[in-house]
């Protein structure tokens, strides 16, 4: 969808992308103005869920069709709050990087490690894990052979800067590094980048203000 801007707010309405093969549905659920996406394949409807971070009620009207996955990024609380209910009311399936998932109250189906490739019905999502936010915060990437990539980065990479550790320089070091070998040196420019919380941004976007992230620290 050409006017898509990925600005959601709180109780609004969701921002709907359309992509060739796949729909990316973007709603703002919770106090935490928590980012939940809905990703659904045009070919066989086939639909998963990226954070079912709370108001289950929402997150369960964007899904007519049933559900067939549900990813929770990290094991922060405000990431889960409606997971039980959606995967009561929906029988999904759900994953989560291997370090986080015993931290998550709700039990994952698939554990997921680095470069795990998860083939849900068509659609498919590269799991790339960066530690310092949390130990198993993990980001999908969801990429065709030509266009542009998608990136769901949870808590680990947002406008201006990388996720929050902390206060701890040790950790905030993990996922800097983490987010540059792994995210800004692999991918273009042009990737888009959707984060658990706020605005979208771009890799080209953020690319210039990587030494200045690393000089402070945070």
């Amino acid at each position: 969808m050409p006017d898509y801007t990925g600005e959601v707010t709180q109780g609004g309405p969701p921002a709907v992308r359309d992509l060739p093969a796949l729909t990316i549905t973007k709603v703002s659920v919770g106090p935490a103005d928590n980012n939940a996406y809905l990703l659904r394949s045009k070919s066989t409807g086939a639909s998963v869920l990226i954070d079912a971070a709370n108001e289950a009620p929402t997150l369960l009207a964007l899904i007519p069709d049933g559900l067939q996955a549900i990813i929770t990024t990290h094991r922060h609380g405000d990431h889960w709050q409606a997971l039980a209910a959606v995967t009561t009311a929906t029988g999904a399936p759900t994953y989560a990087g291997r370090a986080d998932a015993p931290a998550i109250p709700v039990p994952t189906t698939t554990p997921v490690d680095d470069g795990d490739t998860l083939h849900i019905d068509d659609i498919e999502l590269t799991a790339i894990h960066l530690v310092g936010h949390t130990p198993g915060s993990i980001a999908l990437l969801y990429q065709v052979p030509t266009g542009t990539p998608h990136l769901f980065t949870g808590d680990c990479l947002f406008p201006g800067g990388v996720g929050n550790t902390f206060g701890d320089s040790k950790a905030f070091t993990t996922l800097y590094d983490g987010v540059v070998t792994k995210i800004f040196d692999r991918l273009p420019d042009d990737t888009w980048v959707y984060p658990g919380h706020g605005k979208d941004t771009t890799l080209g976007a953020e690319r210039p203000q990587l030494a200045e992230w690393r000089k402070r620290g945070w």
